[in-house]
């Protein structure tokens, strides 16, 4: 019966991080530099909450978009980090997670033969969503751009068949951060042109050294702009599935309509959990985001002394450094630095065709772990 299966879903092929991970766990002496998961646990307070929530039954639906109560705390959240402004009531909905936000906007937007630019490298949850939705991923190539995708690289991929705009910053696979003046740039260039933005900011509060910036805080562009965000970065709750599109009434309105018939509504434990973290635990990401900035300094000049070349990133907690020299195709020095060394990173493959010649490193592991991995890599290296 798999010929019956629908085509789309058939060419659709498992992320290249995730194969690479179950790849692994067959190797149980491995030092794993591969899943973006913090490793910190989540807070105390908000495991206490979610307790508190089950002891007191609270396993029922919620309304589709979510508990009011939550809508309100994050629209308060995002006001007060980022200076974005939605009606809680209405630009507001819960989602369970934000690969879940990410599908329901583009069921919602899409239609055949839409297309979708993409700044590549990209994370590789973005395409599949988009073919599965009929439309055209369209890459615009940053690699020698300093993984930006900025006005003047993106206007010449926008075409009268342009639909929507994902932007991913701070960037995975790359951490790259786009500044005041290159938003205001895209804005200036997007403003008067009738294109969404997709705008997915799962990583805002882990910006180092900077405030971090929403595209639609800009003039002309809330009304165009979907922004995407979650919990399971600034808050460690990966496992909880709690994400938020914010995004104007009008557009919203249909948004809900997708995610009611999608799961009906985000969990209600979860979303609890996550009315505490938002509110008692407004700051809970500042002292991972220290622990990231050491991280990614002692990763970063320890990849320098081996010889690699690689961009600084300003935010997430990724590494995306050049392998070109060492003439191995990406996918071979992940194997070969993982079979002869027991260390395993992301081959830069796997975040579509403009990742190859690269490998992404992630640094949410202990100091322990990065030590041993980053001796371990210069051994590698120093015999290739």
């Amino acid at each position: 019966m798999e010929h019956l299966v629908n085509p789309r879903v058939k060419d659709i092929q498992i992320s290249g991080i995730r194969k690479i991970s179950n790849l692994v766990s067959t190797y149980k002496d491995a030092l794993t530099l591969t899943i973006g998961q913090p490793d910190f646990p989540t807070p105390d307070h908000i495991m206490k909450a979610a307790h508190a929530a089950i002891d007191a039954h609270k396993t029922t639906y919620t309304p589709n978009p979510g508990m009011l109560e939550l809508r309100q705390a994050a629209s308060a959240f995002v006001k007060g980090k980022y200076g974005l402004d939605y009606r809680p009531e209405s630009e507001v909905i819960v989602t369970s997670g934000a690969s879940q936000a990410l599908d329901i906007t583009l069921r919602t937007i899409l239609e055949e033969g839409s297309e979708v630019i993409l700044p590549g490298p990209i994370y590789p949850g973005y395409e599949p969503l988009v073919r599965l939705c009929g439309g055209v991923p369209v890459y615009a190539d940053t690699r020698k751009n300093g993984f930006k995708l900025t006005a003047e690289l993106l206007d010449p991929y926008i075409t009268e068949k342009t639909r929507c705009i994902i932007l991913c910053y701070p960037s995975n696979p790359t951490g790259r951060v786009l500044s005041k003046e290159e938003l205001a740039d895209i804005a200036r260039l997007l403003k008067d042109k009738s294109i969404f933005v997709i705008s997915d900011e799962i990583y805002s509060e882990l910006i180092y050294g900077q405030p971090h910036i929403s595209l639609a805080s800009y003039p002309g562009m809330r009304e165009k702009t979907i922004v995407i965000n979650g919990l399971s970065k600034s808050h460690s709750m990966t496992g909880w599935r709690i994400g938020f599109t914010f995004a104007p009434e009008e557009i919203t309105q249909h948004m809900v309509k997708v995610h009611q018939y999608n799961v009906t509504c985000a969990s209600s434990i979860s979303q609890y959990a996550a009315l505490e973290a938002l509110t008692n635990g407004v700051d809970d990401a500042l002292p991972m985001k220290e622990a990231y900035v050491q991280r990614r300094d002692f990763v970063y000049n320890r990849l320098l002394e081996m010889g690699f070349e690689l961009e600084k990133p300003e935010g997430a907690f990724y590494l995306f450094p050049s392998i070109e020299k060492f003439k191995l195709s990406s996918m071979d020095f992940t194997m070969k630095l993982l079979e002869e060394q027991r260390v395993a990173v992301v081959p830069g493959d796997a975040f579509s065709i403009y990742g190859e010649g690269y490998i992404r490193i992630s640094y949410a592991y202990g100091m322990d772990i990065l030590e041993k991995a980053t001796e371990r890599m210069e051994a590698f290296v120093r015999k290739l």
